[in-house]
Parts: structure tokens; sequence; C-alpha cells
């Protein structure tokens, strides 16, 4: 019996049919899950993604109101968070048309007023002064400044087979 000389690319040769053939089950069972990838699941419409999307730009509209607005010039304050807020929301409303996904977002005066009354301290111990609502935008009075505290909103998501309506207010924390 002889000696077989293998050559370099036969060996590679070799080595590929080798792989392809260890790929065979694989694609079987991709093939029998019945995956196509331009059937595109529902679109999500819970409102999760709005959510998160407006308590990042309340936040950050809390940190550039800081300390700017005294508690006389709350109502300014308030404007300056709604427009810091307004260009976000634009962005969020549009978003998503692609997809068929749109959302409606309203400041919320009622929830915003609501969540003062659970969450704003009265009475003869109260650590901080009054609180306010501005057109769903949520304030106290701290050593004379105009604090935010929270803002409310009304969202809803429309998307292709659903919709989703909720009361969102982002508390911002300063309690």
């Amino acid at each position: 019996m002889g000696l077989v000389r293998v050559e370099r690319g036969q060996l590679v040769l070799v080595a590929a049919a080798v792989v392809a053939i260890g790929l065979v089950p694989i694609l079987l069972a991709y093939l029998q899950l019945g995956y196509h990838p331009d059937v595109a699941p529902e679109p999500d419409v819970s409102g999760e993604e709005a959510v998160d999307y407006l308590d990042r730009s309340v936040h950050d509209a809390a940190d550039r109101t800081a300390g700017e607005y005294a508690w006389g010039q709350r109502a300014a304050m308030a404007d300056a968070v709604r427009d810091e807020v307004d260009p976000d929301i634009e962005s969020l409303e549009t978003a998503r048309l692609e997809e068929g996904v749109t959302y409606v977002v309203r400041y919320n005066d009622t929830a915003a007023a609501e969540w003062i009354d659970d969450n704003c301290v009265t009475g003869d111990g109260k650590r901080f002064g009054n609180c306010a609502v501005d057109g769903g935008v949520a304030s106290q009075e701290r050593a004379g400044e105009a604090v935010l505290l929270a803002v409310a909103f009304d969202v809803r998501v429309v998307g292709p087979d659903g919709e989703t309506t909720l009361t969102v207010v982002v508390d911002v924390g300063g309690g």
C-alpha cells in the first residue's frame, strides 16, 4: 500500500465539504420553523416606548431648568419645561409612522393636580413650600425657587391592529 500525497488545495476542499454537510441539519431546522424574513410581527402599541422617551425628556428638562426660576416665576418655569419637552413630543409622534404606529401626546393638568394631592406634603411640619400645577407641570417652592416635581401626559398609541391609551406622570424624584 502506498502513501497518498494530499495537496493543500484538496485538504481545504475536503474541509469545506465537511462544514457544508454539518450545516445541512441547521438549514433544515430553519426551514421547518417556518420563519420568513419579510413577515414582520405586529408593531408594539403598548406605550412603553413612549413612557421611557417622555421620562428621559422630562428629566432633561428638569436639569435644564433647575435653579433658574424663583417661585414667583413658576409659570415661566412651566413654560420653559414644556418648551424643552415639546420638540421631543413632536419627534415621538412621528418616530414610528413607517411602521404604521402613531403617538398622540397631550399634557394632563388633572393628573398633575392629582399627583400633587398625593405627593405634596402640606401642614405644619412640611419641609418645603406650596405646590402648584400649570398645564400638566407640577412644581414646588423650595428655598424661594420653583422646582419641577412631575409632568403628566395623556398618551394614545395607535397601530394597524390596536390602540392603547394611558395617563403617565413622570416623577422627577425631587421629593
